[in-house]
C-alpha cells in the first residue's frame, strides 16, 4: 500500500493543525523531515509522541512540532501512523504537508484513512459511516446515536441476525447436497420460528428509523405568509439575532434564508421565506414567491404567520386552504398592538390547526411555539437509550428489502412448498444484511460512501 498524507484539521486560522500521514513508509517520510529535540532516543514506540522541529531540504526550519506515532497494526488505520501537530495557521500546515508530499507520500483521497481501516477490517461499513455521522452531527442527540453505531451496537444485531439465518441455510444446503449422509433435515416449522424471529427483529429496526431520521435530518419548518406579517421577526426572535432584515417595507424578505435552531435535542431548519401575494411587478420577488410556496409544499411543518391587526382577506383564505393538509401551526403576530382576529375568528376555527398568539417583534410567545413543536411531533419522547436506533437511510432500505424476502419465505413455508426453495430468498437475506455491514457491498457502493468524507478522514 502506498503512504497517503493529509492535513486532518479545518483550514483556517486556530491554535493547532494536524497533518496526517498512515503506509509502510511513514515513519520514513517523518524522519526527512523531523528532528527531535532529544536525538538520543531514536527508538519509535507507538503511543508515544516527540517533540522537535521540522526542516525543509535546505535545513530551513519550517515550525516547532509535536509528532505521535501509532505502530501497526495498533492504529486507527492499522498501519504505520504519524499526527504531526504543528501550529495551525493555513500555510504552515500547507507547507509541512507539501514536505511530506515530497519525500514519499501521496495526497490521501476523501475518506482515503477511514477506507484503508474499513479493509483492514479494523471497522466495519457502518461504523465508517458512523464516523461522518459524527464529523456532521447537529445535535447531542444525533452525536450520542452516531457514538453508539460506532460502539458497533447497530453491526452486532445485524451480525446476530445474520448468524441465525446462516446456520439454518448451511443445515438446509447440507441436506439437498448430501442426501447419502444421515443428517438431520431442517423441518419447516423449525425454519419457520427462526424466520419469525429475523422478522420482529427487522421490524424493530426499521420501526427506530422513524426516530432515527427526526434525530439526523430534523424537521424542515417554512415560515410563510403575506408581506410585513412578521416573518422575519419571528425568525430573528427564534436565533435570537438579527439575521433577516426587518423593515416596514412590503417584500424586504425576496429569497429564502435558512438557519438551523435545536428544540428539544432535534435539529429544526427555520425557513424564511417570501411574503406571498397575487400580485407583484417585480420579478425577484416573483421568483421568491414561487420558492415560499415551493418550500411550504416540502416542509415538514408550515408556520402561516398573520398580521392579526388586520382583518382576514382572500389572499389569506387561498393560504390556508394550501396548508389544510399540512401539518401547521398559526400564528396571530403583531398581540403588542391592536389585535382584530383571534383563535375565535371563524375562518381560523374551521381549519382547526394549533394557533399561538405572539408579539415577534418583541419577542413574546417564542416558548409557546416551542412548545406547541415539541408536542405535534412527540420531541420529548425521542431519546438514545439501549435500543439501537437506525438513522441511516442506506440501511433502512436494505432492512426492508430483507424484512421483504424474509416475509416471502414465511409464505413460501405457509403454502407447504418445500423448504428447498426457501434457499433463493433466505440467500438475498444474508447478502442484503451483508450489504449494511459492508461484507457482500459492492465496490462501487463502498466507494460512494467515502466519498462523502473530508479530506484527512
Amino acid at each position: 500500500m502506498e503512504t497517503i498524507a493529509a492535513i486532518s484539521t479545518p483550514l483556517g486560522y486556530g491554535g493547532i493543525g494536524i497533518i496526517r500521514i498512515s503506509g509502510k513508509d511513514a515513519f520514513n517520510v517523518v524522519e526527512k523531515i523531523f528532528k527531535p529535540k532529544n536525538e538520543k532516543n531514536k527508538e519509535i514506540k507507538g503511543y508515544n509522541m516527540k517533540y522537535g522541529n521540522i526542516f525543509d531540504s535546505k535545513g530551513k526550519n519550517i515550525d516547532e512540532v509535536l509528532v505521535t506515532y501509532f505502530v501497526s497494526p495498533k492504529s486507527f488505520t492499522t498501519e504505520n501512523m504519524c499526527e504531526i501537530n504543528s501550529h495551525g495557521g493555513p500555510i504552515i500546515v500547507k507547507r509541512i504537508l507539501e514536505l511530506c508530499l515530497n519525500n514519499g507520500a501521496r495526497l490521501a483521497e476523501p475518506g482515503e484513512f477511514t477506507k484503508i481501516a474499513f479493509m483492514n477490517g479494523r471497522i466495519d461499513l457502518t461504523q465508517a459511516e458512523a464516523i461522518i455521522d459524527m464529523i456532521n452531527s447537529k445535535t447531542r442527540k444525533e452525536q450520542d446515536a452516531s457514538m453508539k453505531q460506532l460502539e458497533g451496537e447497530l453491526s452486532r444485531e445485524i451480525n446476530e441476525i445474520r448468524d441465525l439465518i446462516m446456520q439454518k441455510m448451511v443445515d438446509i444446503e447440507a441436506s439437498i447436497d448430501y442426501p447419502e449422509y444421515d443428517i438431520e433435515e431442517v423441518s419447516k416449522e423449525n425454519l419457520r420460528q427462526m424466520l419469525i424471529e429475523v422478522e420482529d427483529r427487522l421490524k424493530t429496526l426499521h420501526n427506530s428509523f422513524e426516530n432515527g431520521k427526526m434525530i439526523k435530518d430534523g424537521i424542515k419548518m417554512a415560515i410563510i405568509g403575506k408581506p410585513n406579517a412578521g416573518k422575519s421577526s419571528l425568525l430573528n426572535a427564534i436565533l435570537k439575532e438579527e439575521r433577516a432584515i426587518v423593515t416596514e417595507l412590503e417584500g424586504t424578505t425576496r429569497d429564502i434564508i435558512e438557519e438551523f435552531v435545536v428544540i428539544e435535542g432535534i435539529p429544526v431548519k427555520v425557513v424564511d421565506t417570501a411574503g406571498i401575494r397575487n400580485e407583484t411587478k417585480d420579478k425577484i420577488e416573483e421568483i421568491g414567491i414561487k420558492k415560499a410556496k415551493e418550500m411550504a409544499k416540502n416542509a415538514d411543518l408550515v408556520i402561516y404567520m398573520l398580521d392579526s391587526t388586520k382583518e382576514l382577506d382572500e389572499e389569506d383564505n387561498e393560504i390556508l386552504k394550501t396548508i389544510e393538509q399540512k401539518k401547521a401551526i398559526i400564528i396571530l403576530n403583531k398581540q403588542d398592538l391592536q389585535p382584530v382576529i383571534s383563535p375565535k375568528t371563524e375562518e381560523l376555527i374551521r381549519i382547526n390547526k394549533p394557533i399561538i398568539q405572539m408579539s415577534a417583534l418583541k419577542r413574546e410567545g417564542i416558548e409557546s411555539l416551542y412548545s406547541k413543536i415539541a408536542e405535534m411531533f412527540n420531541l420529548g419522547e425521542i431519546e438514545i437509550d439501549d435500543s439501537i436506533t437506525v438513522t441511516n437511510e442506506r440501511h433502512k432500505e436494505i432492512i426492508k428489502n430483507v424484512l421483504e424476502n424474509t416475509q416471502e419465505s414465511i409464505a413460501t413455508i405457509d403454502n407447504n412448498l418445500p423448504v428447498d426453495i426457501t434457499t433463493v430468498s433466505i440467500k438475498q437475506m444474508l447478502d442484503g444484511l451483508g450489504e449494511i455491514t459492508g461484507t457482500t457491498a459492492s465496490e462501487d457502493i463502498i466507494n460512494d460512501i467515502f466519498k462523502k468524507f473530508c479530506l484527512g478522514k
